[in-house]
């Protein structure tokens, strides 16, 4: 390598070794091919530790418009690279990648780095983007169950991933408490309630069945007695003869309004508060919090709703057909056009959805990021085409599907349904198998991926729950912490020339990773990118502390050892408060 001037200082540099790489391979291009000295530099980790701590293709990127054999390019990039005190060797290998291998002080400076920043290692500098991460939202109709639970443990994570990469992140909810939805709700309690005054009415297999219904039904006669009684012939009377069951509930619907008059507002107030009630108070002990919880009513009553189809029809994307108002969606990728307002004159959930994002822009965010079911996919065109109609950008809206979950005990797949009443609430899930246990599990694959979730492995003290290994490793650092007893501030200002052996360099290599993989995780919405880092980092740790003593004799290895492992316990707890997971100090 030519002579140059180097970085200033080794014993307790805090040297970010991608960018100094970077910066070398930038001033040995410059003089190989000053026409390309802005090209796209790539780094990677080799994975085979005998190839170096890092490896670029640059060469093979630039034999095209070099019209040059890349080992010739490659050899030529080698004897231009600066000197450096941070590059033990450089080599050419295979069809012409370069090959770097640290020095021993440029491999642990990460110690340095993570103890100094503490909890802010890994943090992205502030991006001044303002982005809405909306998740969950699902319609206030009963308990949230255990699909809801991945879908809130992925946009919890997603949402601190972000904010922690640099972005400003607001966590909304968005309540579904207008519709068809709450109606069937709102009577299924009154059905019940009915039952309890001796007035049964067959109640509708596609009403929502639960024992909640029974309880909100209850209640109801507790707070107001006899007040919302009809007689059950009463009801009969305005069913129409027919054997279809959607006809049959929305005339039960119709029946309850006309004959409770305004007393129906109470019944779909009462059932709204306590399902919304339940929900915030189940996903706050699960560790899920939001900013904003948006009403859907909201829409109707200042006119939005109104407005944006009003504005669809004005851009000439709406035409009537039987009476209702449909949007040209077919124009903007969707399978067919949708209905925005029926016949009758009410609106679709379409319609208030189109609303709802139209609000999310006008708010001023530069991203909207929706977590929806991936029984929804086919929603996303029209969203978006109605977004593009409406004059908005479509491109800021991105949206994430998250597959189903398959609960497994002993073996055997545990059913599940949700209308009938006969599923596993996401409340049930918690109390079985703990909160960490569902934070980390949910988090295993990746949200588009189904998952299997294996109830006696995610209760298992092993080192085959993933969860237990992670959080094993971190209470271990303590329990050897405690054991030293000295002052953990010290360790930042160690000596760590004492750290030779490959294990102590594999777990620096992997803290070093930390930041870049925080970015990475965020810029793809893949929380479960970090899981999987969080089990690898306590893989090395496991693999360090077994084979190698950290409370040794010798003083200076002992504090370099200590610092390393201070350090891990900083990136595992960074990782862990990120996916909403605890850090026990003793297990």
């Amino acid at each position: 390598m030519a002579a140059s001037s180097a970085p200033t200082g080794i014993a307790g540099i805090s040297l970010d070794v991608r960018q100094h790489l970077t910066g070398l391979l930038r001033a040995a291009l410059a003089s190989v091919a000053p026409g390309q000295a802005y090209a796209e530099i790539i780094l990677e980790r080799p994975k085979q530790a005998s190839h170096g701590d890092f490896a670029s293709n640059l060469a093979m990127q630039l034999a095209r418009e070099l019209k040059t054999n890349p080992r010739q390019i490659a050899e030529r990039l080698m004897h231009e690279l600066p000197s450096s005190p941070f590059v033990a060797k450089v080599e050419i290998a295979g069809a012409g990648f370069i090959n770097f291998t640290l020095t021993a002080a440029a491999r642990t400076t990460v110690v340095a780095a993570v103890l100094a920043a503490g909890p802010g290692f890994g943090r992205g500098a502030a991006s001044g983007t303002r982005l809405q991460v909306e998740f969950v939202s699902a319609n206030p109709t009963g308990p949230l169950h255990v699909g809801h639970g991945r879908g809130a443990a992925y946009g919890a994570s997603l949402a601190s991933l972000l904010a922690f990469a640099g972005h400003d992140v607001s966590r909304e909810y968005y309540v579904n408490d207008a519709g068809r939805q709450m109606d069937i709700l709102a009577v299924s309690t009154w059905l019940r309630y009915l039952e309890l005054f001796d007035e049964p009415v067959p109640f509708p297999p596609n009403a929502y069945q639960g024992g909640y219904v029974r309880e909100m039904a209850e209640q109801v006669k507790q707070a107001h007695g006899d007040r919302y009684v009809h007689p059950a012939e009463a009801v009969l009377a305005c069913l129409p003869d027919t054997e279809d069951v959607d006809a049959r509930l929305d005339a039960l619907i119709l029946a309850g309004k006309d004959l409770l008059g305004e007393d129906w507002a109470y019944i779909h107030s009462h059932v709204l508060n306590e399902q919304l009630t339940d929900c915030r108070a189940d996903l706050e002990e699960f560790g899920v919090h939001f900013d904003a919880w948006f009403s859907e009513r909201s829409l109707y009553d200042t006119g939005m709703v109104a407005r944006a189809v009003a504005a669809l029809e004005k851009s000439g994307h709406i035409y009537v057909q039987d009476g209702a108002k449909w949007f040209q969606s077919t124009a903007f990728g969707d399978e067919k056009d949708r209905v925005v307002q029926r016949d009758n004159g009410l609106y679709t959930y379409f319609a208030s959805d189109i609303a709802y994002h139209l609000n999310k822009f006008e708010r001023g965010f530069d991203k909207v990021i929706d977590v929806w079911g991936a029984d929804h996919h086919g929603y996303i065109p029209r969203v978006k085409g109605a977004l593009s109609a409406s004059g908005a950008d479509a491109g800021r809206l991105d949206v994430t599907l998250v597959q189903f979950v398959s609960l497994f005990r002993d073996g055997n797949k545990v059913s599940m349904s949700t209308r009938s009443g006969d599923y596993v609430t996401l409340r049930q899930l918690r109390e079985e198998v703990g909160n960490d246990a569902c934070r980390f599990f949910y988090m295993l694959r990746k949200c588009d991926q189904a998952l299997d979730f294996d109830l006696d492995l995610a209760k298992s003290q092993s080192n085959d729950n993933p969860v237990y290994y992670v959080q094993y490793a971190h209470a271990r650092i303590c329990s050897v912490l405690a054991q030293w007893d000295g002052d953990q501030a010290s360790l930042g200002r160690v000596d760590l020339t004492p750290l030779l052996h490959e294990r102590e360099f594999a777990l620096c290599a992997r803290l070093a990773e930390f930041p870049e993989l925080i970015q990475g995780a965020a810029r793809d919405y893949a929380p479960h990118a970090l899981a999987f880092y969080l089990k690898d980092l306590a893989g090395d740790f496991h693999s360090w502390y077994n084979a190698e003593r950290v409370l040794v004799d010798d003083q200076a290895m002992r504090l370099a050892r200590l610092a390393l492992a201070l350090a891990t316990r900083q990136v595992l707890q960074n990782g862990l408060s990120l996916l909403g997971v605890s850090q026990p100090v003793s297990m």
